[in-house]
């Protein structure tokens, strides 16, 4: 069949024609879809008739919550990486008290003392109950080991009235011993009277530990005497003079063993090796004042009290502590204080016997003496 150019320019014209109607198709396809879109984002009319104007709504993001602050025992918990650290916190009538941290496992150390007017200190207690009781089994001192929950513990405070501390008119014994034998018949020497029978001190310490008696501390010892603490009757102080090796060999590890604080009296010019166990502390028996002065006294009652003053110092460099003396030989007289007092310790502690009470001269503290062949009958009628 033969196309004419007529016939070309009529399919030429059809096609032109096809292209326009898609495209005004096209067109009206995207203005309709824009209109849509536009009404999407319009509210409801206006009263007047125009349109209104409403965007769409935004999101609000949720509010940051508030970290719960810490409590005081929780900062100290939050600055230590030690993970036997403790934080006491003190609570009770008229305690204001910042908490403390303590280790676990390890005896409390510097627990505080508050005084008030009117009223005696008698002590913390785990609960609020034993404060207001004052039980005497439950009160928690420097001879306790810290135990914690969580890491955490509070005590409660104690108090009583100056009338019931006079009423209870304790008198505190301080024991001493001096060196310990295994031989039942004792040692055959002019010191065998300072020899105990490991065997009777074994079982007197066993006596203290099952009578629940309770262990004061040199600073609650110093605070009861001023009348500002409470202490029970049931009360005792063990102390060994001279740390001698049979004390170390035999005699530590029982008080360790029965979980009893026990003060070792050491010469620093002869020892100065750790305390032997968490049981014992060590405190002065001076540096180099345990020999005999010119006199053939003890040198305490032949130097001036500057050079005493620089002894019990060189003692307390070596311990790290000072707080109570006993006097070597049991020597003492005013120029001695006055040196105690100089250096800086609180306490002096005699061989005269007697028991500490209210009131009592803190630098000639009296004694129990324990010698060799007491028995448990013995210290119980010394000490109640």
């Amino acid at each position: 069949m033969t196309t004419t150019r007529a016939d070309r320019r009529r399919r030429a014209s059809r096609r032109v024609r096809a292209r326009r109607i898609l495209v005004a198709t096209a067109a009206v396809a995207l203005i309709v879809g824009s209109v849509t879109a536009f009404a999407l984002t319009r509210g409801p009319g206006a009263p007047d008739g125009t349109a209104a104007t409403t965007e769409a709504p935004s999101r609000t993001p949720a509010p940051t919550p508030t970290p719960t602050p810490l409590t005081p025992a929780e900062r100290l918990l939050a600055a230590t990486t030690d993970p036997f650290a403790c934080a006491v916190s003190f609570v009770g009538d008229g305690i204001a008290l910042d908490p403390e941290l303590q280790t676990q496992g390890v005896r409390y150390a510097d627990l505080p003392l508050p005084r008030a007017e009117g009223r005696v200190f008698a002590g913390w207690y785990p609960t609020a109950a034993d404060a207001r009781a004052l039980t005497p089994s439950t009160r928690v001192n420097g001879a306790d080991l810290v135990a914690c929950t969580d890491r955490e513990q509070v005590l409660h405070a104690g108090w009583t009235s100056p009338e019931a501390n006079a009423a209870e008119d304790a008198g505190i014994p301080i024991l001493m011993y001096h060196q310990f034998t295994r031989k039942p018949e004792g040692e055959d020497n002019w010191l065998r009277g300072n020899y105990a029978y490991i065997g009777d001190f074994d079982a007197q310490m066993a006596y203290i530990q099952a009578s629940g008696y309770y262990l004061p501390t040199w600073d609650e010892l110093s605070a009861f005497i001023d009348g500002e603490l409470f202490l029970p009757k049931h009360s005792v102080i063990i102390t060994d003079d001279d740390a001698d090796s049979s004390w170390l060999e035999l005699a530590a590890p029982i008080v360790d063993g029965r979980g009893l604080l026990t003060t070792s009296f050491v010469i620093t010019s002869s020892r100065t090796e750790p305390t032997p166990n968490r049981f014992v502390h060590q405190r002065s028996h001076t540096h180099d004042m345990h020999r005999a002065g010119a006199d053939g006294k003890g040198r305490m009652v032949n130097e001036d009290a500057d050079t005493i003053a620089a002894d019990l110092e060189r003692s307390a460099q070596i311990l790290g502590a000072k707080e109570v003396v006993a006097y070597p030989f049991g020597h003492y007289n005013g120029t001695t204080k006055e040196g105690v007092r100089r250096a800086g310790f609180e306490l002096g502690r005699t061989i005269e016997h007697g028991y500490v009470r209210v009131g009592t001269d803190k630098l000639a503290l009296p004694v129990i003496r324990v010698d060799y062949g007491m028995t448990v009958d013995d210290l119980r009628a010394e000490i109640g």
